[in-house]
């Protein structure tokens, strides 16, 4: 009955599969740095392709760290999708309106100076039709 039980919480809080495509972002644990308390076992990886190993016929997929660019094979257990909308939060909640430019995060004025940079390096507004 314990094991029944067991296996009903492991199943209740593991995660769906995933299936990853080429150029989708990961966080990425290597399992055995983690369990072992070293550091640097959580990173942040883009996603290069998926195989499948002949030996087990499990999937795998291989991954570049950003950071490093260092290339690794990872079981999909240990990745997790890290969402665009994630990534773009801060930009899409900036207090644009704001008179404080101060009050907007670095990434949302970082935006806005690109897209309103031109070919001479000045600040203009974009064109709407």
């Amino acid at each position: 009955m314990a094991d029944q039980s067991r296996q009903q919480r492991t199943a209740d809080t593991a995660p769906r599969s995933t299936r990853y495509k080429a150029g989708d972002y990961v966080l990425y644990r290597d399992a055995e740095k983690f369990w072992t308390g070293k550091p640097g076992h959580t990173t942040i990886c883009k996603v290069e392709r998926g195989w499948v190993n002949v030996n087990s016929n499990e999937k795998m997929y291989d991954l570049v760290e950003v950071a490093t660019k260092r290339y690794l094979s990872a079981h999909p257990d240990y990745m997790r999708l890290l969402p665009a909308v994630d990534a773009m939060h801060d930009i899409d909640t900036a207090p644009l309106s704001d008179p404080d430019a101060g009050a907007m995060s670095p990434a949302a004025v970082a935006w806005l100076r690109q897209v309103l940079r031109t070919d001479t390096g000045q600040p203009q507004l974009p064109v709407t039709d």
